[in-house]
């Protein structure tokens, strides 16, 4: 059977259900869309665009519509996102004016970016994938993005981040706040994972959930054998020094690397 625009159902055999799943939920968005004036185009971004989408993945668009994210635009976007599935969450610009999150109960995740056509300089064909194009946007765009050059002051501030929580030890151990302790424990993990995926430098980097394929093995070995997270005063010192002891050697030389003092 046909399942709409953006895909023929000889791509579909020997796929994952819910990839199966995503897919017939682009088409039936598409399909909700592509007739309604003033939206001039639809295109997959993430993971759906750059073919490293799993059955895991949520679904991400970029709309341009000619006035952007009116309310009239949202509405159209959850009438559409509606025929996919009964709608359990829906995030309506919450946190970024032009940005609307949607689930529904069967955990499919949408996110759309609404753009105006002035606003789309900073998209590329290579991040993209026309489900229609009313007036050849696409071909318009650069093809990628230039390599970004690394974010010192940044980098800088997440050193001194890491520095700061380690200072605070002290206090945590003088107070017996080992349950603050296993908070402190959870940032600096996650300043090293932060500065380890800035030393593979890895394309496509995704969204939180997608670690495994931005750190080597040998990085992840590395974390894995830190000690965990234990509200107790000997756990909380020793798995304060084990980060500090990885961490502080590799920001240096990262620092050098880059010229940073």
């Amino acid at each position: 059977r046909n399942l709409g625009i953006g895909y023929r159902p000889s791509e579909l055999i020997g796929l994952d259900v819910n990839i199966v799943k995503h897919r017939e939920a682009i088409d039936t968005i598409t399909n909700a869309t592509i007739e309604i004036p003033g939206i001039r185009a639809l295109f997959l971004s993430g993971s759906h665009a750059n073919g490293m989408a799993d059955e895991y993945s949520d679904i991400d668009f970029v709309m341009v519509a000619n006035n952007g994210a009116t309310d009239a635009i949202s509405e159209i976007w959850h009438t559409a996102v509606s025929e996919t599935g009964k709608i359990v969450l829906w995030w309506d610009r919450l946190t970024v004016p032009v940005l609307i999150n949607a689930i529904t109960e069967d955990w499919t995740r949408t996110d759309i970016i609404i753009l105006k056509p002035d606003q789309m300089g900073s998209q590329t064909q290579s991040s993209l994938k026309p489900l229609f194009d009313h007036d050849n946007i696409y071909e318009k765009l650069a093809e990628t993005s230039k390599i970004a050059e690394p974010n010192l002051p940044k980098f800088k501030y997440q050193i001194e981040e890491f520095i700061r929580i380690l200072g605070l030890l002290h206090l945590a151990a003088g107070r017996e706040e080992y349950i603050n302790g296993v908070l402190g424990v959870f940032h600096l993990r996650n300043l090293l994972v932060d500065l380890l995926i800035e030393e593979t430098n890895a394309p496509n980097r995704g969204g939180v959930l997608h670690l495994n394929r931005l750190i080597t093995e040998d990085q992840k070995t590395l974390i894995t054998s830190l000690p965990p997270a234990i509200p107790n005063r000997e756990s909380m010192i020793s798995a304060h020094l084990a980060y500090a002891k990885v961490y502080l050697p590799r920001a240096r030389a990262r620092a050098k690397h880059l010229g940073l003092e």
